[in-house]
């Protein structure tokens, strides 16, 4: 048992340093950015994922119906208590998300967060940079698809605003 721990803390001390210990750049991806840029001329290439490989969910316009369903459930589930537009709370900031996310691999970080943080390399990179893990709230697929066609209608909206 004391070897997992080890391993664990050995694991930990290598992303921070990986990262810059502790220098990152504000991510308002919804994504990991590490550190690239550091000083020094050392960055890290951001972490790929199978699930993140196609055009980008906002690249289609949003499901009207669906965005008000996905902003009820995004209420009703609690997910501003961690999530904002335009500023990171205590996770990524979504603002812009469904830009540099996949419709795929939105869907599986909502359906299965905890499959994904262990399994997908974006999702254990926000896991690294956040320290937190996203609940499974336990949505049904149409569920998420309403989520996400929410973050659709928001980051069309705050793209339409100019920011």
């Amino acid at each position: 048992m004391k070897r997992t721990g080890r391993s664990v803390l050995i694991l930990v001390m290598a992303l921070a340093i990986a990262t810059g210990c502790g220098k990152k750049t504000e991510d308002t991806s919804g994504g990991s950015t590490g550190s690239a840029g550091t000083s020094g001329g050392a960055s890290v290439m951001p972490a790929t994922s199978p699930y993140d490989n196609g055009p980008r969910a906002g690249e289609s316009p949003a499901d009207e119906a669906l965005a008000r369903q996905g902003e009820t459930l995004f209420k009703d589930k609690g997910c501003s208590a961690c999530h904002g537009f335009g500023k990171r709370i205590s996770c990524p900031d979504l603002n812009g998300v469904t830009m540099r996310r996949t419709q795929q691999w939105m869907e599986h970080q909502i359906l299965h967060p905890e499959v994904m943080t262990k399994q997908d390399p974006i999702a254990h990179q926000l896991f690294a940079q956040y320290s937190l893990q996203m609940p499974n709230q336990g949505l049904t697929e149409a569920q998420a698809k309403a989520v996400i066609e929410f973050l659709k209608h928001k980051n069309h909206e705050t793209a339409g605003a100019g920011k």
